[in-house]
């Protein structure tokens, strides 16, 4: 089946008993022991739940993986994937990353002896210096958080796999529907499921999958154990967005392509990061390893503070200045203050988080309406 179909109907099979279209919502904790006879594959909720096993046979499917595991939020998701690592071991992690992960790693990670070294990875012979024989994950983003900025992942994956490591590829950005990253050599692939493939900013969770029988032990091995797991209503949520995705993120794409260009002739920008720009650095990459741009893109206003470029947003009418991303409405962030703002002045400087840099996740709305909201609160500069 293709994609369009896969994201309706796999694993959301009509309901047995009652032939309902849409699987019931499995609200319970507990499960009762069958007879040897009736032998049941669910005892408690937090090992497994049916609304959540839908949901990762959905999502694997999206991916072409043959293993799914859910998690509570995207950041339980890579502290899953992270909890394999051991004091000692080493992770290469891109240097534009999510600000969040960027905490997770300096924070958590490292103070457990866990060495983490941040590099471009566009730069492949920095990237091959950096690697040890204790190297054991390769985590990038595609596009990146917030400077959607495009990487090689087929070439990192040569790279990783030369030296013996997982790549680990976060997918959110993109969603299943624009990118493929196993397909592309990557090992283990992560979505925050609260952005779009979720869709309707209503509920946080996460997702990983993969091909590799160790990594999919060790997830599920992770959910069990340590219980970050989304409830089944925030499942049930995840499926019903997962059905309009492939309708969404065309309708993304073709309203980000106009706004990055009106953006791009903008008096009042300095700068506009957008793969589907001809200009951009990432745009040949985009076009070969993405079914289209996506619906992200950052832009540096012509103001001489956050103070002001908050002000600037706090004109918007129809964008929302909001965190997060992916969801129908139109949102946009200051990375300085919000997503990096655990950061120093000195490590956002450096990732190229300036004061006047934002984040704009363009949603499904009249894309004239989302120029003429722009155009309004810009003039005000």
């Amino acid at each position: 089946m293709r994609f369009a179909t896969r994201a309706l109907h796999t694993g959301q099979n009509p309901d047995q008993p009652t032939g309902s279209i849409m699987p019931p919502i499995y609200q319970t904790s507990t499960f009762k022991q069958q007879s040897e006879e009736k032998n049941s594959s669910y005892e408690y909720g937090r090992a497994s739940n049916p609304t959540r096993i839908i949901l990762e046979q959905n999502l694997a499917s999206l991916e072409d993986a043959k293993h799914g595991v859910a998690f509570a939020s995207g950041m339980s998701a890579t502290d899953g994937i992270l909890r394999a690592l051991r004091p000692g071991d080493h992770i290469i992690a891109s240097r534009d990353i999510y600000g969040g992960n960027y905490r997770y790693l300096k924070e958590v990670l490292a103070p457990m002896g866990i060495q983490v070294i941040f590099v471009d990875p566009n730069n492949i012979d920095a990237l091959e210096e950096a690697l040890t024989p204790q190297t054991k994950v390769i985590w990038i983003e595609s596009p990146t958080n917030p400077l959607i900025r495009i990487v090689n992942i087929s070439e990192i994956a040569e790279c990783a796999h030369s030296a013996g490591a997982t790549l680990v590829v976060d997918n959110t950005f993109a969603s299943p529907y624009l990118q493929q990253p196993l397909a592309l050599g990557a090992d283990v692939v992560l979505h925050s499921t609260t952005k779009y493939l979720g869709g309707h900013s209503d509920l946080i969770g996460g997702f990983v999958c993969t091909n590799n029988e160790e990594w999919a032990d060790h997830l599920r091995f992770q959910v069990k154990c340590v219980g970050a797991i989304p409830g089944p209503m925030d499942c049930f949520l995840v499926c019903r967005g997962v059905k309009t995705l492939h309708v969404r993120m065309e309708r993304h794409c073709a309203n980000a392509r106009k706004i990055a260009d009106f953006l791009d002739h903008h008096p009042k920008i300095v700068h506009v990061n957008y793969p589907g720009l001809e200009s951009n650095p990432g745009y040949t990459v985009a076009k070969k390893q993405m079914k289209d741009f996506g619906g992200m893109m950052s832009a540096v206003f012509r103001t001489s503070s956050s103070q002001e470029t908050r002000r600037i947003l706090y004109a918007l009418k129809v964008f929302t200045f909001a965190e997060s991303l992916g969801g129908v409405e139109s949102l946009i962030g200051h990375p300085a203050t919000m997503s990096h703002g655990a950061l120093t002045v000195e490590e956002r400087e450096d990732l190229g988080v300036c004061d006047g840099l934002v984040r704009i996740s363009v949603g499904i709305e009249d894309v004239n309406d989302l120029i003429e909201d722009l155009d309004q609160a810009l003039r005000k500069i």
